[in-house]
């Protein structure tokens, strides 16, 4: 596949452009500093903060999917946005992103009134850990709120990926999904494996249009 990877240098984006090209995709990185890419892919150069329209339809333009890592608060939603207009005026629908668990909960323009709590939540990160995450965190959940938002408001085939804490262990292959809500008992999935659900999820038309919980 012809893929265009947003963000490739961040933990999540360097696991996705990695293991990408591991698989022989034809792969395309959008990132603020082409010299921090070390691998053979084309590199297009765009600081997502203010994007340019013009550089970021270049690098989407022609691709089958877009997988982004974004995660910078003040920048994910700003330049979710922008990539999603890049999509529209390239043809390109396919796209999936990294979330977090905790966002099904969290109240954006676009769901002014979220569950109070995720299905899938057991006691301890219900009523425990979630709240003080979302205190911590409130800013940061605003903006993936938002791009969330962004993403089912428009036309494309999109795939929300919420995965609880990250780590930087090994690839495995192996953890679970759920689709709408968190995992029982899930608490940590590395970031190599995230990517490798990115990656699994592209030709997957059951995770379509869907938010996804991934963990151990």
């Amino acid at each position: 596949m012809k893929l265009t990877v947003v963000a490739a240098t961040g933990g999540i984006g360097r696991q996705v452009l990695d293991q990408a090209i591991a698989a022989g995709h034809d792969v395309t990185v959008v990132v603020r500093n082409p010299a921090k890419v070390t691998a053979d892919v084309t590199k297009v150069a765009v600081d997502l903060s203010s994007p340019d329209p013009v550089a970021l339809e270049s690098a989407i333009g022609g691709a089958d999917a877009v997988l982004s890592g974004l995660g910078p608060v003040g920048v994910l939603s700003r330049g979710t946005r922008a990539v999603v207009e890049a999509m529209a005026a390239t043809g390109v629908r396919r796209i999936v992103v990294v979330s977090a668990a905790p966002i099904g909960t969290v109240a954006s323009p676009g769901r002014p009134q979220p569950p109070k709590h995720d299905p899938g939540d057991g006691p301890l990160i219900r009523y425990v850990l979630t709240p003080i995450v979302k205190r911590i965190l409130r800013e940061h959940y605003a903006d993936v709120a938002l791009m969330e938002d962004i993403l089912r408001d428009s036309a494309l085939d999109w795939t929300v990926v919420r995965p609880p804490r990250l780590t930087n262990k090994p690839l495995t292959g192996r953890y679970r999904t759920a689709i709408g809500q968190n995992l029982r008992g899930g608490v940590m999935i590395s970031r190599a494996d995230v990517a490798h659900f990115m990656l699994r999820a592209l030709d997957r038309p059951e995770f379509v249009g869907q938010t996804v919980g991934v963990a151990y």
